[in-house]
């Protein structure tokens, strides 16, 4: 799942060089443009475009139809290319298996940011455009990064602060707001990809685990407290009934022994007697419903072999008849 997003996230599915349709489209352009430039098959249209007639203006800037168009298609090789380059670094820094996951997703982010910047300046260089003509739009840039941008903004930058403060890894068992609970599969530059019990992969926004509250299960370790109600009848001994709870937890293998489980009488019911038994597991990734199930199903034949009773909603009536 990891490698499959990573490469989705590469210059968009268009560049992907996993896509077999983009790789023969740009590879068929590219090998028809050369041999049409290469035999001079290509002169009529070239001198065509390039009159005076086909001269596009933009203030002080010039430039021929033919001129955009070569220039379009050489930056077309070259966001391939540097595609290519993406991909096998980010490969090459994901199978660095001594780093740390959130080591390794900040360094591939920080290796894709400078492709992105030094395509972006190839770019602008093959187009025949210089770089101060980005002073024009600086004005305007700045305010679609204010409202239109805002959001995504938010996302990168709270992306990083997750990267370098380490709260949130790959790996980690997360619970959101609102119970939503998954394994965090990759943390990218505008969100946090999710995997839910149930296969669901989700994409939460960077920004909701920041600005929202965000239980780590697994932060600064793996162990995890499972908690049992269990209600006996008032005609049961009750010493017996907490022992035959404790034996029940400790015999189950996923239980820890340190700290060791504990049962406590919380509440006189109005149809029983309630306990509460508290016991960890040490690898809370591997789950606790199931270990929560064998100790009830194992508490269960406990009290059915020591006749102790777990009763059923009751209530007494008294019926009084008045004189005569």
């Amino acid at each position: 799942m990891i490698d499959k997003s990573s490469q989705k996230g590469s210059f968009g599915g268009l560049f992907s060089t996993d896509s077999r349709w983009a790789r023969w489209l740009l590879a068929a352009i590219v090998l028809t443009f050369i041999i049409f430039d290469q035999f001079d098959w290509m002169d009529p249209v070239k001198n065509s475009l390039s009159s005076e007639q086909f001269l596009i203006k933009i203030g002080t800037y010039e430039v021929t139809v033919y001129k955009l168009i070569s220039g379009l298609i050489n930056l077309l090789m070259v966001f391939w290319l540097a595609s290519l380059i993406s991909v096998f670094g980010e490969k090459r820094i994901r199978s660095l298996k001594h780093m740390r996951a959130s080591n390794r997703t900040l360094l591939a982010n920080g290796f894709k940011l400078i492709i992105f910047i030094s395509v972006f300046f190839i770019g602008l260089n093959v187009l025949g455009i210089s770089p101060t003509v980005l002073t024009v739009f600086g004005g305007a840039l700045g305010i679609g990064i204010g409202f239109g941008l805002q959001k995504i903004a938010s996302n990168f930058i709270s992306g990083l602060i997750l990267l370098f403060e380490k709260s949130v890894e790959e790996g980690d068992l997360v619970e959101l707001a609102g119970g939503f609970q998954g394994f965090v599969r990759r943390t990218g530059a505008r969100y946090t990809l999710i995997e839910t019990f149930d296969s669901k992969e989700i994409m939460i926004p960077n920004e909701d685990f920041i600005t929202n509250r965000v239980t780590n299960w697994t932060f600064s370790n793996t162990s995890g407290r499972i908690e049992i109600i269990i209600g006996v009848s008032y005609e049961c001994d009750i010493e017996k009934a907490r022992d035959l709870i404790l034996e029940a937890a400790k015999e189950h293998p996923r239980c820890s022994r340190n700290p060791a489980p504990q049962c406590h009488l919380t509440d006189y019911a109005a149809s029983s007697i309630d306990f509460l038994l508290h016991f960890w597991v040490d690898d809370v990734t591997q789950g606790r419903v199931e270990p929560r199930s064998d100790v009830m199903r194992s508490i269960w034949k406990k009290f059915k072999a020591h006749n102790i009773v777990i009763p059923y909603p009751q209530t007494d009536v008294h019926i009084k008849n008045k004189p005569g």
